[in-house]
C-alpha cells in the first residue's frame, strides 16, 4: 500500500500517544487532480484523529477510509435539504481583478458583504469590480480589511513566504501543545465508555466555534458520543446550511456575551466542561475570560483546543476563512489557469484546510485526553488554517507511485430532522471495519438549553 504522511507527528511529544503506531487506512491515494497533495492532507489529518482516538481507548479497532474521508471533505456539496443542494459561496464572494492582479472577497456573512460595500465607497455589488479595478491587491486587502471586511489578495508562494504572516506560524509544529498551566484538581474524571461506537459517552464538549473547521472536529465529537454544546452570539447568525452540515450529533444554544446573565451562564458551562473548543479570532474572548489562557489558568484538567485563520503574530487579529488563506500563501497561484481570458488565480477541490485543521484539532482532543488519562493534566491545542496550509506544501507535489482512482459514489445516508429530510456523507473512521456514523439529526438553531445532559 502506498504511504501518506503521519500528521499526528505533531503529537508525539504526548507520551500517551509516542508509542502508538498510525492508525490503519485503505482505499485509494490519489483523486483530485493538482499539483499538490491534498489527499496526503486529507487521509494523513484524519489518521491523526484515529491514530490518538486508538491511544485514548488502548485499541487499534479505529481506523480511516479514504474514500469516506474524500467524500466527508466536501460533505457541504454532498448534503441536500429537502432534496435541494446546500448553499455554498455568496456572488459576492471569489476573485476579483484589481489594477495590478488578483483578491479573493468572502462575502457570505451579511455584516461581511455591508462592510465590504462601505470599506470601497460603494453602494451595489455590481460596483465592486470597478472600484476594485483603480486599487493594487495590496492596496485593496488593506483597506477591505481596516473597514472589517474580509480579503486576502492572491500572493505568489514567494510573496507570501516574505510576508509578515508567514513567519508567524511556519516555526510552529501543525499542532502546538502544551500543559494546561492551572491546578490539576483530586476527583474522578471522565474515562471512556466501553461502547465502541460511542467511546466518548459522557464526554462535556464546548463548542464556540463556526463556519467549517471547528464545527467538523466537534461534530466528529459527538459522532463518538460527546455530549457536544455549542454557543452561538445571537446578533450574528451562523449560515443556516453550514450549520446544518456540521450540526449532527450536537446541541445548539445562543448566547450573548455582553449581557451578565449569559456570560455568566457560559463560564459556567466552561468550568464544568471536559473540552472547550474556541474558534474565534485572536484576543476576541479575551475580555470574557473564554480565552484559552483564562480558561486553562483556571483549570489544569482542562483541555482546550483553539483554531484560527491566521495564527498569533501581525495577522492575528484579521478575519479568515480556508478561501482566503489559500489566496494569500501561494495555493491559489499554484491553482491558476490560463484561457482566452488570461490567467485566472485557481483553489483546491475541496475546503481542504478547513476540514484538515478540523479532523486535526479532534486529533489533539483526543491525544491531550489521553495525557490526561494518564497523568490527570489537561492541556492546550493551537492550531490555524494558515499552518495547515504550509503543512500542505511540506508535503509537496502530487505524485509518486500509482495513479488517480475515480471515486465510487458516496454511502449516502437520509435522516428526517426539523430542517427537513437530509442526504447526507457519514465520518470518514471505521469501526471494527463498520463505518462510524451520525446518532441524531442536527437541531433547530438555538433551540437548545444552556446545560448539559446527564452523564451516563
Amino acid at each position: 500500500m502506498e504511504t501518506v504522511p503521519d500528521l499526528s507527528e505533531s503529537l508525539r511529544n504526548l507520551g500517551a500517544i509516542g508509542p502508538v503506531p498510525a492508525a490503519a487506512w485503505d482505499g485509494p491515494r490519489r483523486w483530485w487532480h493538482g499539483p499538490l497533495d491534498v489527499e496526503g492532507l486529507a487521509i494523513g489529518s484524519v489518521q491523526a484523529a484515529a491514530t490518538a482516538l486508538n491511544a485514548l481507548t488502548a485499541s487499534r479497532r479505529y481506523q480511516v477510509s479514504a474514500v469516506r474521508t474524500a467524500h466527508s471533505f466536501d460533505s457541504l456539496g454532498h448534503l441536500r435539504i429537502d432534496g435541494r443542494p446546500a448553499v455554498g459561496f455568496a456572488p459576492l464572494s471569489g476573485f476579483r481583478r484589481t489594477s495590478d492582479g488578483w483578491i479573493r472577497l468572502h462575502a457570505n456573512y451579511p455584516h461581511h458583504a455591508a462592510r465590504l460595500l462601505e470599506a470601497l465607497s460603494v453602494s451595489a455589488e455590481g460596483q465592486v469590480a470597478g472600484a476594485l479595478l483603480d486599487l493594487t491587491a495590496l492596496e485593496a486587502e488593506a483597506l477591505i480589511n481596516a473597514g472589517g471586511g474580509v480579503a486576502a489578495a492572491v500572493r505568489s508562494r514567494a510573496a507570501w513566504i516574505d510576508a509578515p504572516g508567514h513567519g508567524a506560524v511556519a516555526s510552529l509544529p501543525w499542532i502546538d501543545t502544551h500543559p494546561a498551566p492551572g491546578p490539576a484538581p483530586a476527583g474522578k474524571q471522565w474515562r471512556p465508555s466501553s461502547d465502541p461506537g460511542r467511546p466518548l459517552l459522557g464526554l462535556r464538549v464546548l463548542d464556540l466555534t463556526r463556519v467549517i473547521a471547528g464545527p467538523t472536529a466537534t461534530r466528529l465529537l459527538g459522532a463518538l458520543g460527546a455530549d457536544v454544546l455549542r454557543i452561538d452570539p445571537p446578533q450574528i447568525p451562523e449560515l443556516p446550511d453550514a450549520f446544518i452540515d456540521s450540526g449532527f450529533d450536537k446541541r445548539s444554544a445562543v448566547a450573548d456575551f455582553g449581557n451578565a446573565v449569559d456570560l455568566e451562564r457560559v463560564r459556567g458551562l466552561a468550568a464544568t466542561a471536559d473540552v472547550v473548543v474556541l474558534g474565534y479570532r485572536a484576543g476576541a474572548l479575551e475580555s470574557f475570560g473564554l480565552d484559552a489562557q483564562a480558561l486553562a489558568q483556571d483549570r489544569g484538567d482542562v483541555i482546550v483546543a483553539t483554531l484560527s485563520a491566521w495564527g498569533a503574530g501581525p495577522w492575528g487579529q484579521r478575519r479568515g476563512f480556508d478561501s482566503l488563506v489559500q489566496a494569500a500563501s501561494g495555493i491559489a497561484a499554484g491553482y491558476g489557469t490560463t484561457n482566452d481570458g488570461g490567467w485566472r488565480p485557481g483553489a483546491l477541490p475541496v475546503q481542504a484546510l478547513d476540514h484538515a485543521t478540523g479532523y486535526g484539532l479532534a486529533a489533539a482532543v483526543l491525544a491531550l485526553l489521553a495525557e490526561r488519562q494518564a497523568n490527570g493534566r489537561g492541556g492546550v491545542a493551537r492550531m490555524s488554517l494558515a499552518r495547515t496550509a504550509e503543512e500542505l506544501f511540506r508535503l509537496g507535489p502530487a505524485g509518486g507511485e500509482g495513479t488517480d482512482s475515480p471515486l465510487p459514489e458516496p454511502d449516502y445516508r437520509q435522516m428526517d430532522s426539523t430542517h427537513g429530510v437530509l442526504r447526507l456523507v457519514g465520518p470518514p473512521l471505521t469501526v471494527d471495519g463498520s463505518p462510524l456514523g451520525y446518532s441524531t439529526a442536527p437541531v433547530t438553531y438555538g433551540s437548545s438549553e444552556p446545560a448539559w445532559l446527564s452523564r451516563p
